[in-house]
């Protein structure tokens, strides 16, 4: 009898070792007063998931993001379909010594300090007093939070960043290999957005594997080493970057003043922020520049680039009517 044949298909065939996989993953919800009307959330999910590495699941509002994160965790089960964490079956218990988790609206004891906090998840993993005495001071200190305010302070005292960042804290507790984070940048302001990046970034040079659903697609695009869209409960495609948007091709540029039909013929999605106009050219760049000069224009800068993620994201959409 083959010994693989409960493996995942990318543990057999790829010298990558496989973190998050997943083979034809359905979960259909039923509603109704009788039960009797059914919602599908996910179609036939298949993508793999490599260890070390950041992995962005992208997604309108209600496209199955949060069921897909779920399932993965046995918090939901999955109506049809396989999937493993570290290689083994979804629901493993061993495997969820290894499992971080933020959830997105995540409840917090509001009479404990950020501190006390911190001990019951610890407690929870049973991680003795004398490792949670050196790991706490840490976590901290990686999600920025003071040990004294972490210790005096109340979580119903907290901001909504400064809750983001001992739910942090809360899924680095175990020290685990594999990270689910559900949302992490929602309701931010721009400093926490950052604060939150840059501790993805410090997790991943610890070749720690970061799985986090998104709708902040710069953020994505600024740590993500693999990508997935997931629309109305089906994956639209799957890859890096380099893969999905290519290679810079086409000029960027950026200038003020000039004749608003004549850079209409010129530029592509010309748009406008404050006294500036910017967009992608059409044409040569020598003729474009030497057009500016007649019509008495200013340019600003011009540079190569590709299809921003947010672009690519939207025509994708857009091409499946969604």
């Amino acid at each position: 009898m083959d010994s693989t044949a409960d493996l995942p298909v990318a543990l057999t065939t790829s010298d990558q070792i496989v973190a998050v996989q997943t083979s034809q993953l359905r979960k259909v919800y039923r509603t109704g007063f009788w039960l009797n009307q059914k919602i599908e959330s996910l179609q036939s999910c298949t993508l793999s998931v490599y260890k070390g590495e950041t992995f962005g699941l992208l997604g309108p509002n209600g496209a199955g993001k949060t069921t897909l994160l779920k399932t993965l965790l046995g918090i939901v089960r999955p109506t049809a379909g396989r999937g493993w964490l570290l290689g083994k079956p979804l629901g493993d218990r061993s495997t969820k010594q290894q499992i971080g988790y933020l959830p997105e609206n995540a409840y917090f004891y509001d009479y404990l300090t950020g501190w006390e906090f911190l001990q019951l998840a610890a407690g929870l993993f049973q991680i003795s007093k004398s490792i949670q005495q050196q790991r706490i001071p840490q976590l901290l200190e990686l999600v920025g939070l003071s040990k004294s305010a972490a210790k005096k302070k109340q979580l119903r005292q907290y901001s909504k960043g400064m809750l983001q960042r001992i739910g942090m804290a809360q899924a680095l507790i175990n020290d685990p290999e594999l990270v689910f984070l559900d949302e992490p940048m929602s309701g931010l302001d721009p400093m926490g957005r950052y604060q939150i990046r840059q501790i993805i970034l410090s997790l991943k040079g610890q070749g720690k594997t970061i799985f986090f659903n998104s709708h902040i697609l710069s953020d994505v695009e600024k740590i993500c080493d693999r990508i997935a869209i997931l629309a109305e409960g089906q994956l639209i495609c799957t890859g890096s970057l380099d893969e999905l948007l290519g290679v810079a091709n086409r000029y960027q540029v950026r200038g003020k003043g000039g004749n608003l039909d004549i850079l209409k013929r010129w530029v592509e999605g010309l748009a406008f922020e404050e006294d500036c106009w910017y967009g992608y050219l059409q044409g040569e760049p020598q003729e474009f520049i030497a057009s500016l000069r007649l019509m008495g224009a200013h340019l600003i800068g011009i540079n190569l680039a590709r299809s921003s993620l947010e672009e690519f994201f939207m025509q994708q959409l857009q091409q499946r009517g969604i």
